[in-house]
């Protein structure tokens, strides 16, 4: 026969067995939810580069636009200096 001793170690054994048991389930739980929340920041910076780079593009395309513009302002600047130079030249002869 099974002295108290042993029946209260068996008792204790298989209450510890199904704590562990239930906490090992939530732990995976956990892990499962926090795999999830890693996808969705995942999939958030994936949509947060792509409309970086869709405001990118007519950024640069714009500043490129104003560079050709400025180079232009540079031209007529020269051209209108240019022709200063040529009147004060006709009237200094």
């Amino acid at each position: 026969m099974l002295s108290p001793t042993q029946i209260l170690l068996i008792i204790v054994v298989s209450v510890l067995t199904a704590v562990l048991a239930v906490i090992g389930i939530q732990v995976f739980l956990i892990l499962k939810e926090g795999k999830r929340s890693v996808e969705k920041v995942n999939k958030i910076l994936d949509n947060a580069g792509k409309v970086s780079e869709a405001i990118t593009k007519p950024i640069t395309s714009l500043s490129g636009s104003l560079g050709s513009l400025s180079g232009l302002g540079g031209l007529f600047s020269w051209l209108i200096n240019r022709r200063k130079k040529t009147e004060e030249e006709k009237k200094d002869e």
